[in-house]
């Protein structure tokens, strides 16, 4: 994990230098710019991007928010997780989610809850590897077509 130096990101700058990372795990993100100001929104109701740095470079993401719900109590839920795939089997997944999980527990946090795609087999042996267990299914439906 020396290799990868984690930091918040809180200016558009950092966000935009996230995006192609980010675009890997959401390719229906438009481009840095919407990105951005995506993310701006979001934040204003909590969320927040780790980056994980290669030199100058983003080599992952972890997106996250604090909430609270009548199920988990108050919890740690991670929106996005990503590394590039360079930076996959180099500790930088793991690492990324050791420093969310003990943001986590820094905030009081009874739980740590991500969901993964049902076809995502080495993303849930990765999170298996990482203590998470499956405990449910996630259900949704769209509600009207995006652009």
């Amino acid at each position: 994990m020396s290799q990868f130096q984690l930091r918040l990101i809180d200016s558009d700058e950092d966000c935009q230098a996230c995006f192609s990372v980010m675009h890997e795990l959401r390719p229906h993100l438009a481009d840095a710019a919407a990105f951005a100001a995506q993310v701006r929104r979001q934040a204003a109701q909590g969320y927040r991007l780790l980056a994980g740095w290669q030199g100058d470079q983003v080599k992952g993401l972890a997106g996250y928010r604090i909430q609270e719900n009548l199920i988990y109590g108050r919890f740690l839920y991670v929106d996005d997780l990503v590394a590039t795939a360079e930076a996959r089997r180099c500790g930088l997944g793991a690492a990324l989610i050791d420093a969310v999980r003990e943001e986590a527990r820094q905030q009081g946090c009874a739980n740590f809850v991500l969901d993964t795609g049902l076809a995502n087999a080495l993303g849930q042996r990765f999170y298996f590897r990482q203590g998470l267990l499956a405990v449910g299914m996630h259900f949704r439906q769209a509600l009207q077509a995006t652009a």
